[in-house]
């Protein structure tokens, strides 16, 4: 059978980010979604046969711009420190809707194991892979000491991306006020990984 015509799957997508953001996966109804999507609960098991499989979309359609930003950071920077910078200054400047789905996916992580399982197969699948092969290169290249990569990789993600979403969620209350946005924080937060990261 073929899909109807038009952004039925989009709109779904979006109205279930919303409520899943307000009520939580498990405590969002179908029902709902399928209003705000001015649509029926038939077409979204159409599009998507479980509320799980509708989570991860909701996840994935900002999910995969990130990750398509990052590849390119990667690419663009010639030294493991520069593509350790270039990825902290993308995250740096994360969307509202980054935040949002980020959020969304830390809380359902610990509502449940199964979508925990199944973001973690995705991450596995997506920027772990870019950010182990960073790490590797620059470790082959003699420009990062040789530590256990997943070590390295879990040091690189805290490093990277909870400062900068403390701050953003922070603003300006003390003490946060006094620390950097932005690219300018993404800096300093390299300086310090790195810092403990080169060779001796």
């Amino acid at each position: 059978m073929a899909r109807p015509r038009g952004n039925i799957d989009q709109r779904i997508v979006h109205a279930a980010r919303v409520l899943f953001l307000r009520d939580g996966v498990d405590g969002a109804s179908l029902r709902d979604i399928a209003r705000r999507a001015r649509t029926s609960i038939g077409m979204i098991y159409y599009y998507f046969p479980t509320k799980d499989d509708l989570f991860l979309a909701v996840v994935e359609e900002v999910y995969a711009k990130l990750l398509a930003d990052l590849g390119v950071a990667l690419v663009s920077a010639p030294a493991a420190e520069d593509q350790i910078r270039a990825l902290y200054a993308r995250i740096a400047v994360a969307s509202d809707d980054e935040l949002d789905v980020l959020t969304l996916i830390v809380r359902e992580a610990l509502v449940s194991s199964d979508r925990r399982t199944r973001i973690l197969e995705r991450v596995s699948r997506g920027h772990m892979p870019l950010l182990l092969g960073a790490i590797a290169q620059g470790v082959e290249r003699g420009e990062v000491a040789p530590h256990p990569l997943p070590a390295m990789l879990m040091t690189t993600v805290a490093v990277g991306l909870g400062p900068q979403i403390v701050r953003r969620l922070m603003g300006d209350k003390e003490p946060f006020a006094s620390l950097p946005k932005g690219e300018e924080l993404a800096g300093s937060l390299a300086d310090v990984l790195f810092a403990g990261l080169r060779p001796r």
